[in-house]
């Protein structure tokens, strides 16, 4: 299956879970007196239009190079994962605000049976968390790892939610503002995760080189091509899903142009072939 493809069935999946999720979250807290829960769905309900604004830049990010863009139109994943952490944010704190006016407000306890929802909402985002962070370690996608994080984001929500209804069922009257609390210690989680998402997207903006591993593997690769003596300066760039790399190899010195020419061309070759997330190959050819 094609990675593109693969993204966005992806992200299909986590806008149909975040529609299920917010409807019962809605319907538990409404029914339930819960704020805690409510919380819970108003992040649900960003997370499905993030979501669609994930969907958008993966569909934008699959389009071909063209004479304007001659890269490609990858850099709109960590664009788009900048508007996602906005979203995150502002609802952490539409939430934090909510709470304190609930807190400074007397009202009932939550139902118990409110703990059953709770806790197979919990499960079902951890295993989405898990499906989506996967899926976007294998495709080195910035934006799939932010939707991964709303999942986790979700579950570290309701888990607060679980602990504070807990707290106020179990400690009766005087307690009834314990789900108001565990919604304000979620929005901090959900404030630190932000940060987690924010960092990557932005290094790949700034077409930061931090790939180590890949540039092992570019350098072992290289000296397996006859006619390669070594390698010197290797720069990785990402843009979306793909690696743009400028490398500097090293062969014999007496060597034509001709000859040289065609190394670095079977060089670059074999370098797509073997890793075939990398988008344009730069060789520069030095004498050894």
């Amino acid at each position: 299956m094609p990675k593109q493809t693969l993204a966005i069935r992806t992200v299909i999946f986590s806008i149909f879970t975040n529609a299920f999720l917010a409807v019962i979250k809605f319907l538990a807290g409404i029914f339930g007196n819960s704020y805690a829960l409510i919380a819970d769905g108003i992040e649900s309900t960003v997370d499905i239009f993030s979501s669609f604004l994930v969907l958008v830049g993966l569909k934008y990010a699959e389009r071909p190079a063209d004479e304007n863009h001659p890269y490609g139109h990858g850099k709109a994943e960590p664009l788009i994962t900048f508007v996602v952490v906005a979203f995150l944010i502002i609802s952490a704190f539409t939430i934090a605000w909510q709470a304190i006016k609930n807190i400074q407000t007397p009202h009932a306890l939550p139902a118990s049976w409110t703990l059953y929802a709770l806790a197979g909402i919990i499960l079902w985002k951890e295993i989405s968390y898990q499906v989506v962070m996967s899926r976007s370690k294998k495709l080195k996608s910035s934006s799939l790892k932010a939707e991964a994080w709303h999942h986790r984001a979700d579950a570290i929500t309701s888990v607060a939610a679980f602990i504070g209804i807990s707290i106020a069922i179990f400690g009766g009257e005087g307690f009834e503002a314990a789900d108001d609390y565990a919604a304000l210690v979620a929005c901090g989680f959900i404030l630190y995760n932000c940060y987690g998402i924010f960092r990557p997207a932005l290094g790949e903006v700034m077409d930061e080189n931090n790939f180590s591993e890949l540039t092992q593997e570019i350098r072992e690769i290289s000296l397996s091509v006859e006619g390669i003596e070594g390698t010197e300066k290797c720069f990785i760039r990402k843009a979306g899903m793909t690696y743009h790399v400028d490398l500097h190899a090293h062969v014999r010195g007496d060597l034509t142009v001709t000859e040289g020419h065609d190394i670095a061309h079977k060089l670059k070759d074999t370098l797509r072939k073997e890793i075939p997330q990398l988008g344009h190959v730069l060789i520069h050819i030095e004498p050894s």
